[in-house]
């Protein structure tokens, strides 16, 4: 692999991956302020809306001091239109070999989604050794995890999906736990209202909360 940044490096960047859905591109920049001046510094802006790329291009050039990557990656086209809009790493929901074998030959790395010990030997035997744990409650949760990730010590995880501030401890307990990924931070009707000072004190509430239950 020639990554230009490794997945360690972004798990350790932040106790929180925001998970960011950006549908208009006006809120693109007092989000990502938002959350700056709440205490996170790298945003995984997933694919799910039609301004995302332009967004990421858009926070790149104007946070050169954040770590701005994508989400919602599902494919060899995705990973590869998100290269060229400047995310400095890629997270998708699932894996396939394709964009396994893809990512590994290019220049940003591929946080890879699991649910099944299956699905995490395929990454680990293709040298991806960080994972997304996804949909992680759905799945069973922080005991699934748990359970799972025992005979794989050499994997580090991102679990994502369905967490919050009731359950954030759970997964943190956990030493495969390199980061957590959600958007209680982000609720929808902030964002509806642009009220990006509540989303501030949301995700300072978040940092603190999450290194609390680090120590």
């Amino acid at each position: 692999m020639q990554w230009t940044l490794s997945p360690q490096e972004i798990f350790s960047v932040s106790p929180v991956v925001p998970v960011m859905v950006i549908k208009d591109l006006d809120d693109a920049i007092p989000m990502a302020q938002a959350l700056l001046e709440g205490g996170i510094n790298v945003f995984e802006i997933t694919l799910r809306s039609d301004v995302a790329l332009e967004a990421i291009k858009l926070i790149s050039a104007h946070f050169p001091q954040a770590l701005v990557g994508a989400g919602t990656v599902i494919n060899v086209e995705q990973y590869d239109q998100v290269v060229a809009a400047g995310a400095k790493f890629a997270i998708s929901p699932g894996s396939t070999p394709k964009l396994l074998a893809h990512a590994m030959q290019n220049i940003i790395p591929l946080i890879p989604g699991t649910a099944t010990p299956s699905e995490m030997m395929q990454a680990l035997e293709l040298g991806y050794d960080h994972l997304k744990f996804f949909p992680a409650e759905i799945n069973g949760g922080a005991p699934a995890l748990k359970a799972i990730s025992a005979p794989l010590p050499q994997l580090k995880f991102c679990p994502t999906g369905g967490i919050s501030e009731k359950n954030v401890a759970e997964y943190l307990k956990l030493s495969c736990v390199a980061t957590v990924g959600g958007s209680w931070m982000l609720p929808q009707d902030l964002i509806d209202k642009k009220d990006w000072q509540q989303i501030t004190k949301l995700t300072k509430r978040a940092v603190d909360l999450v290194n609390s239950l680090r120590k």
